[in-house]
């Protein structure tokens, strides 16, 4: 049973999110590295980004909370199976979220294809660049537009109380109040830069 449900895009803060849930107690957190290091559950999810029928309860049996690609693509169908999850919809400057994507997991997408394998390549773009963005990421202004407006309508649609609009600035009190949870004695985390995102993926080539 889901117990957090993230519904904000990637770049977002969503690996210090995972990491923060998951220091909460409700781990495991899905999130687009747990594809990657089980490819098993590539196929359901790409079925699912393709239109086709979803298995929610195995693709994310085990998981606690979900946050990132690809669940953040189907938040409404997730919300809806788990009527007491709450939402968490990270936010971020819309122009620093497109320039810091389009240098970081498009870039990798477009440049590197093979480092992360055809089967995730192929959920990626089904799920983002295709799926969300319609082929039209590199319009600078038609993404950011896709991204406000999904930001918009999860706000209009999630009831108040339901709801935790976050920024990975506001650290652990607004998150804990949130979740009724108390606040831990470490630092809220900070993962998953461009310099950790780029120097993975060279690693994942060179594996390759």
């Amino acid at each position: 049973m889901l117990n957090v449900i993230g519904a904000g895009f990637g770049r977002t803060g969503t690996a210090s999110l995972k990491a923060a849930l998951e220091t909460l107690g409700l781990g495991p957190c899905h999130h687009m590295t747990e594809v990657l290091e089980r490819p098993g559950q590539i196929a359901g999810w790409t079925r699912a980004a393709l239109g086709g029928p979803a298995d929610w309860d195995a693709l994310l049996r085990g998981y606690r909370s979900t946050v990132d690609w690809p669940a953040a693509r189907f938040w409404r169908e997730l919300a809806a199976r788990h009527p007491a999850a709450k939402i968490v919809l990270t936010e971020r400057d819309p122009d620093a979220w497109y320039e810091s994507t389009l240098n970081t997991i498009y870039r990798i997408s477009r440049e590197k294809p093979g480092a992360v394998g055809d089967d995730a390549y192929t959920l990626v773009n089904a799920v983002v660049w295709d799926g969300v963005f319609g082929g039209r990421f590199e319009d600078r202004d038609y993404a950011i537009e896709v991204f406000l407006r999904s930001n918009e309508t999860v706000k209009r649609e999630v009831p108040k109380d339901r709801l935790l609009v976050y920024r990975a600035g506001d650290g652990w009190e607004p998150l804990c109040s949130f979740l009724g949870l108390p606040i831990p004695e470490e630092p809220y985390p900070h993962l998953n830069d461009r310099a950790a995102i780029l120097a993975r993926v060279a690693g994942m080539a060179e594996g390759s």
